[in-house]
């Protein structure tokens, strides 16, 4: 495994700690700024909705650029970020480092993965970027507890001064590990020219790329994308809440709670994957039926501590379930523009900000901690049916593509046959 893999997962490790690992602390940091429930759920969605900007706004302005520097200034913002959150003496200041962190979310993955597929041989690129993605995937499955078991026993700035800690150590490994394109890189690329089998060089010019937007199959990907996540988190967002005021939990208990959410994560990730090459669209439908269905259940039962283990676990198998799918859908209906990727990241992001503002609105209406729950049952709800329709749509225009396609290969051979003919 070449060594910059591992920088990059780290830094993959970093990002999503700083994402989740405030759903745990979020009683603490409300208790210690002196803020309601609905306030402090909204440094989630401030995060949520930077991310959403950042990944378009830095992905195309760095495009251009070598990305190697690009990745070692994003994971820099980071660090500042995630360093003034630890120190933050008020609300508005622990915001501002929510936000700058949040800026790198996006292009990190977009541009890390492009890194990641260039430091391996064609054949291994795949696997190349699911070693990166493994640092998003234990950054649930450990880092959150652990996070929140961290700032139980030390309390919550202690969690974030240890996320910029691994960012500093992330970004010493990009620096390090990470080759320099030969040549000085220019264009944006990290390593010499693509060896025989490997992917073409995406374009790098964002109008180029905006073609893409002209496919409704592309938008309501990306709304299902949103409101999918959008009603996960809208739950999750609140979830520590629900633990404690509702099931009975110890706030101690809530870190391998999030464990068990965690380990949903990996198996909805592996089986969903596996499901969309199958059959997509179907699986799609069935990955975001079952979280809305789970949802609703997990706040019918969350009083019931046997119940709520069971249903968080279900919670993250669904929830990721979609997530596999909903990428390559999004990416093949954009004919593989990297905005799109992009923008794939700020429509789950825009979601989880609605959601955690929805789940907050019911949480100050007085619903209660079941409310969020029910809350993100309803906007999956709508994903399920947004689906439905692009994967309707999707199979009512396919006949009629292969019908074009086909008249065009008769115009192509018929030009090829009369040209032919000429003495």
């Amino acid at each position: 495994m070449p060594p910059g893999l591992v920088a990059l997962a780290l830094g993959g490790f970093g990002i999503g700690l700083t994402e989740f690992l405030i759903a745990g602390l979020l009683p603490q940091v409300a208790s210690s700024f002196a803020v309601s429930e609905a306030a402090a759920g909204r440094l989630v969605s401030g995060y949520a909705l930077s991310v959403a900007a950042g990944a378009i706004a830095l992905t195309a302005a760095t495009a251009r650029l070598p990305r190697k520097q690009v990745l070692v200034g994003l994971m820099a913002l980071f660090v500042i970020g995630n360093l003034l959150s630890a120190v933050a003496p008020n609300y508005p200041a622990m915001m501002l480092g929510r936000i700058v962190a949040a800026l790198c979310h996006g292009s990190f993955f977009g541009i890390g993965s492009l890194v990641a597929r260039s430091l391996v041989a064609p054949e291994r690129k795949s696997r190349a970027v699911a070693v990166m993605f493994a640092g998003l995937t234990l950054a649930n499955v450990l880092g959150v507890p652990f996070g929140a078991l961290v700032g139980e026993r030390w309390g919550w700035r202690s969690a974030f001064w240890a996320v910029t800690a691994i960012g500093v150590l992330a970004l010493a490994g990009i620096v390090a590990l990470v080759p320099t394109p030969a040549g000085g890189g220019g264009a944006g690329r990290t390593s010499p020219a693509p060896r025989d089998g490997a992917d073409p060089a995406p374009p790098t010019h964002p109008r180029s790329q905006l073609h893409a937007f002209r496919s409704a199959q592309v938008w309501l990907t990306l709304t299902a994308t949103a409101l999918g996540y959008g009603g996960m988190f809208g739950a999750f967002s609140y979830i520590a809440y629900t633990f404690t005021e509702v099931g009975g939990f110890s706030a101690s208990a809530v870190a391998w709670l999030l464990m068990v959410y965690g380990v949903g994560l990996v198996v909805g990730n592996v089986v969903g994957g596996r499901a969309a090459d199958s059959d997509r669209d179907r699986a799609l439908i069935l990955a975001l039926l079952g979280l809305t269905v789970t949802l609703a259940a997990f706040g019918l039962l969350a009083a019931s501590a046997p119940a709520s283990v069971v249903l968080v676990f279900l919670m993250g198998l669904t929830g990721f379930a979609a997530v596999p799918g909903m990428i390559t859908r999004v990416t093949d209906h954009a004919h593989g523009a990297p905005l799109a990727a992009s923008a794939n990241v700020s429509a789950s992001n825009v979601g989880n900000a609605l959601g955690a503002w929805l789940g907050g609105l019911a949480l100050s209406a007085g619903l209660g901690y079941r409310a969020p729950l029910f809350v993100g049952a309803g906007i999956v709800a709508v994903a399920v049916a947004v689906m439905a329709i692009a994967a309707r749509a999707a199979r009512t225009t396919r006949p009629a593509q292969a019908a074009a396609q086909a008249a065009q290969a008769a115009q192509a051979d018929q030009a090829a046959q009369a040209a032919r003919e000429i003495p």
